[in-house]
């Protein structure tokens, strides 16, 4: 006969992972997963399923590595949470979608919180409620016996509405480029946070919780946006992959992005002027903000939310990102960038 788990109050140091077990954890981090609207079977069975009314899935996955991604001392559970559901529902909208679902993968040592694994699924509720989405199934397991790091995988489903995709590839000589949301917030909260303060707290909440236009991916595919992507490692990392599959070259305006980015003066330039730094790095080269990039025919007035930025033109054999007119790499040096964003095995 299996006896029962003891009971342990909320908080207590011994509300482990470990004490609790699988099914215990499961249950209490599924009590604040909320509700998606497109679901028929929820979580409890092998597997969720949901409603497609356009017929296509749209499919995204993203890896969050304690040490890496995030951290536990710089970020509570619940803003670990919304950055894991944002780094993947951006990247729904960067499609032109609409998220409709999480599935959820986590690896973490026996010793680990209950509480904190509530606080992360809170957080991923919370970002996912705006959209009609919800957490909707997954996996717990137990990291390696000699790891403390927390693994986080998350994968996001969305819905097209019937339009088609909105590709990297689709670019096209004399399209604008256009940006929504915004850059270098993330980035420059980072770099305080590795200095270790805490604020501008407006910078370092940029890094916790990012805020990705989501509503703007839907609206540039309505509108006729060419090619669109989600900034997640940087302006100029981002748009050089638009750049080499729709085999264009993209030159951003250097005045469009500090008047987009940087006016008016604020926290970026209170922090860059402490750290001797030019806040446009942030802007170009620092990624997680998770904005969108998207290029639009001349012809077609840019939706709401959207700021052009820059023009498309021909690439012929040599496809790449110039600002102004100058090699995205030259500007990169002469702003003491160490390179043009994030490089994961860099």
């Amino acid at each position: 006969m299996t006896r029962p788990r003891p009971l342990v109050p909320r908080g207590d140091a011994a509300d482990t992972v470990k004490v609790v077990g699988e099914f215990g954890v499961i249950g209490r981090v599924l009590a604040k997963a909320g509700s998606a609207r497109v679901t028929d079977v929820g979580p409890g069975d092998d597997a969720a399923v949901l409603r497609t009314p356009d017929g296509r899935v749209v499919a995204t996955t993203d890896v969050l590595v304690e040490g890496r991604h995030f951290r536990r001392d710089w970020s509570s559970p619940e803003d670990i949470g919304h950055k894991a559901a944002a780094a993947n529902l951006a990247d729904v909208a960067a499609m032109g979608g609409v998220a409709t679902a999480l599935l959820v993968g986590l690896a973490c040592p026996p010793s680990t919180q209950t509480a904190w694994l509530e606080g992360v699924a809170a957080g991923l509720a919370a970002e996912c409620a705006p959209l009609g989405a919800a957490v909707v199934g997954g996996d717990l397991v137990a990291s390696a016996a000699d790891s403390a790091s927390v693994v986080l995988s998350v994968t996001a489903l969305g819905d097209l509405g019937g339009r088609a995709p909105v590709l990297r590839s689709g670019a096209r000589p004399g399209d604008v480029v256009a940006l929504a949301g915004r850059l270098g917030w993330a980035a420059c909260g980072l770099a305080v946070l590795r200095r270790g303060f805490s604020s501008p707290i407006a910078v370092v909440s940029a890094h916790r919780r990012p805020s990705p236009p989501y509503a703007a991916g839907p609206g540039a595919a309505e509108a006729g946006a060419t090619a669109m992507c989600d900034v997640s490692d940087g302006l100029l990392a981002d748009l050089g992959h638009v750049a080499a599959d729709s085999r264009v070259v993209v030159d951003l305006d250097r005045t469009a992005l500090v008047r987009s980015c940087l006016e008016p003066v604020g926290p970026l330039h209170q922090v860059a002027s402490a750290l001797g730094v030019d806040p446009l790095s942030w802007v170009l080269t620092g990624g997680e903000d998770h904005a969108l990039v998207a290029t639009f025919p001349k012809r077609v007035p840019l939706p709401v939310g959207w700021t052009p930025v820059g023009e498309v033109r021909s690439g012929g054999k040599n496809p790449g990102v110039l600002v102004s007119g100058e090699p995205a790499a030259d500007v990169v040096r002469a702003i003491g960038a160490e390179r043009s964003g994030h490089v994961h095995f860099g």
